[in-house]
This record gives C-alpha cells, sequence and structure tokens, in this order.
C-alpha cells in the first residue's frame, strides 16, 4: 500500500494548484524604478540592463502613465542630473531634474498612483556617494543629514508620496520626519531602505544614473556577510518613523527578507535590483532560461520570502502578464 501519503493529489490540475498555491504576485504589488535625464531629446538605453531607459520628461510622462494603466502599484522616480558637485545641489533645487519631474508626475497622475522619489545624493555629487564629505575624504554622517532635511521638503513639495531613503546615514528616517513634520507634510510618507546592503549586484544600476563614484560605500552600507544588524537597523527605523521598511538587493538577501517581515510592525519592500534584472536579461537572451517563467518565479520568491511590495524593473511587463 506504499506510499499512503501522495502529495501530488495537489499538483494534478492547474485547476488544483491554483486552488492550493500559497503565495500569488499582484500587479499592485509591484513598484516600477524610473529613470530621467536632464535635457535629453530622447529616451537613451541603459546598455547593461536591456529594455530599461533614461526617459525624457515627456517619455518618462507617457511611460508612467502606461505603467498605471497597467495596474503597477507605485513609481520609484530617479533624476539623471547633466551637472554635479561636491554637495549635490541638484538634489534640493526646486528645478532640480528631480523635483521638476515629480511635479510633472503629480501634475498627471494626481493620487492614481503612489509616487515614491529616491532621496540620496549619489546622482547629484561629483564623487558619486550618498553623502558630503569631510575633510579626510570621508562621508559626513551629520552633515549629510542636514541636506537630506532640505531634499525631503522639496520633493513633498513636489508632489512624492513617499520618500525613499536610501543613503543608509545613521539618524536619517529620524530627521526627514522631523523636517516632513516641521514643514507641514505630516502625510508624505518615509519608505526606509532599512537593510541596504553594499552589493555588486548595484553595477547596472551605476550606469543608468549616471555615477560617479569613486572607491565605495562599504562604511556606511551594510556588510553582505551580516544578517544580526539588520534587526538592528529595522528597529532604529520603526522607531524613528519609518512607515514603509526595505531589504536591497533582493534574490541574494531572502533570509533577510524573512528576518525582517517576520519583525516588522510595517509593511515591508524588496528592491529587485539592476543585477538581478541583467543576469536574467542576459541568460533569457543567450537561450539559457525562459525568461517570462524566470521573471515570475523570482517575483514569487520574493513574496514567499515576505515581501508586500517589490520594485522590479519588470513591473509593467509582469503586471501584463499577470492580469492575462
Amino acid at each position: 500500500m506504499f506510499p499512503t501519503h501522495r502529495p501530488r493529489r495537489l499538483r494534478r490540475t492547474p485547476a488544483m494548484r491554483r486552488l492550493v498555491s500559497e503565495t500569488s504576485v499582484q500587479p499592485r504589488q509591484l513598484i516600477l524604478p524610473m529613470f530621467v535625464k536632464e535635457g535629453a531629446t530622447e529616451p537613451i538605453p541603459v546598455a547593461s540592463m536591456p529594455g530599461v531607459v533614461q526617459h525624457t520628461r515627456d517619455t518618462l510622462r507617457k511611460a508612467a502613465v502606461e505603467a498605471v494603466q497597467a495596474g503597477v502599484g507605485g513609481l520609484m522616480v530617479y533624476g539623471v542630473p547633466l551637472t554635479h558637485d561636491a554637495v549635490g545641489s541638484g538634489a534640493t533645487d526646486p528645478n532640480g531634474i528631480l523635483n521638476v519631474v515629480l511635479r510633472d508626475l503629480r501634475s498627471e497622475l494626481g493620487d492614481d498612483t503612489v509616487l515614491m522619489s529616491d532621496l540620496c545624493l549619489d546622482e547629484f555629487t561629483d564623487h558619486g556617494h550618498c553623502g558630503v564629505l569631510d575633510p579626510d575624504g570621508a562621508v559626513d554622517n551629520d552633515a549629510t543629514l542636514r541636506i537630506y532635511a532640505d531634499m525631503a521638503i522639496e520633493q513633498a513639495r513636489s508632489g512624492a508620496h513617499l520618500v525613499g531613503t536610501s543613503g543608509m546615514m545613521d539618524g536619517q528616517v529620524g530627521v526627514i520626519r522631523e523636517a516632513l513634520d516641521e514643514a507641514g507634510y505630516l502625510d508624505t510618507g518615509i519608505l526606509a531602505y532599512t537593510a541596504k546592503y553594499a552589493s555588486a549586484f548595484y553595477g547596472p544600476f551605476r550606469e543608468a544614473v549616471g555615477s560617479q563614484l569613486k572607491g565605495d560605500r562599504k562604511t556606511y552600507q551594510q556588510d553582505p556577510a551580516n544578517a544580526r544588524e539588520a534587526l538592528r537597523e529595522l528597529s532604529l527605523d520603526l522607531a524613528e518613523g519609518a512607515d514603509i521598511v526595505m531589504v536591497k538587493p533582493g534574490l541574494p538577501y531572502l533570509d533577510i527578507l524573512r528576518v525582517i517581515a517576520d519583525n516588522s510592525e510595517v509593511p515591508v519592500a524588496s528592491y529587485q535590483v539592476s543585477g538581478e534584472y541583467a543576469m536574467v536579461e542576459a541568460a533569457a537572451a543567450n537561450g539559457w532560461l525562459d525568461r517570462q517563467r524566470t521573471i515570475l518565479e523570482t517575483l514569487t520568491s520574493i513574496r514567499r520570502a515576505g515581501a508586500d511590495m517589490i520594485l522590479t524593473y519588470w513591473a509593467v511587463e509582469a503586471a501584463h502578464w499577470l492580469s492575462s
């Protein structure tokens, strides 16, 4: 009579598999990262990320509308300026590219989506770090926080529903929350990059934002070998007022994502970063992987590990597949 237990009974037909499926991915859980290049007259392809471009202001608006119509839950916007300086002054300039396009998108979309802005200096500095430097060339945490406060106010004024604190400075969530509240932006939320690791998987992204990085970010982003400190960062971000917390990257840190999800009092996001995207696209282009199945499997695995929402460059395409 052996075997008496037959798990395959629940795998026999598509209908049965749908009935007992434990994890689902829905378009509303996907967030599309978008890049816009100051002064661009046509979209500029990002060579290391096939299918991703640096938009013009006009094509950004069009692509954003298409993403919302596809059912994507939110947009994360990155500005790529023409000029850089030591303090990233374009980040706080009301006429800086990121703030301008936030106003464009909020005017176009209103509250039909969740508009998110990258609150970090790396796209705007001439050294590519996420903060300003002290005389010895180290990132000055507290001087950077003062600039972050100004950035947050300007991004909120420009229409961001959520500001994404990606710089990994100590105390950034608390300083930004206080600045927003004092300026009257009590309803502007904070998407905290709680566990952001110093990862090799960010390589293609740095092409996408025209990074000027010299050196690395190991003095402020987390060590890939460490897990416990992610919980410390979580407790600090929650205490400082984070509305959503995030783990970045995605697939290489599913263990961290699970721990954060099990301990978080607020929704949890995961960022499927540029290197993850590039690997799958390269393998699919060579015929080594079934592209659609692989993309959906990666998204499902991130959801299964505990993410309530996923930032992914496949957001629109996946939304169409999931809705069909």
